[in-house]
């Protein structure tokens, strides 16, 4: 699984090698050269390869956003396709979790595998009309009825 590197580790006043940027992240000496290659600027053509901390940190940022997928209202982020989808034949479950907040539960329309997206129940009406939503009915309490048991010691 990627790590999500932290890019305010890189010091922005500071020179790194290439083995002082692995040590710093916790990587491997070929992944940070596959960054130069992938356009993380040196300072020069020379050796050892110098990295300014401020273009490290820039590179690290702009590589985190690139990897971010914005979901529309009524699409859900699967996470082994990797891209926001539409729920398959539009039907998804919603689970309460709370007053406010609850989950949209569906099934990805290319992998089969489930997708779950958190959700506000004030703003499950912009939802309705996009994706067909089926929410809990209510459990019948087991202690209202209408006739009290006989055998009962509260008398």
């Amino acid at each position: 699984m990627a790590k999500r590197l932290n890019p305010n580790l890189a010091k922005i006043h500071r020179n790194y090698t290439v083995e002082e940027v692995a040590n710093l992240f916790s990587v491997h000496k070929n992944t940070v050269r596959l960054w130069v290659k992938g356009g993380l600027a040196t300072n020069d053509n020379k050796r050892p390869i110098l990295i300014l901390g401020s273009e490290l940190k820039s590179y690290l940022q702009e590589k985190r956003k690139s990897n971010k997928r914005k979901c529309q209202p009524f699409e859900i982020y699967c996470v082994r396709c990797r891209v926001p989808k539409i729920p398959a034949e539009k039907m998804v479950d919603y689970e309460p979790i709370n007053e406010r907040l609850g989950r949209l539960i569906g099934i990805c329309p290319t992998c089969d595998g489930i997708i779950n997206k958190y959700f506000n129940i004030a703003k499950l009406d912009s939802v309705q009309g996009k994706l067909d939503i089926t929410l809990p009915k209510a459990l019948k309490h087991i202690n209202e009825s209408v006739k009290p048991l006989l055998n009962s010691d509260f008398k």
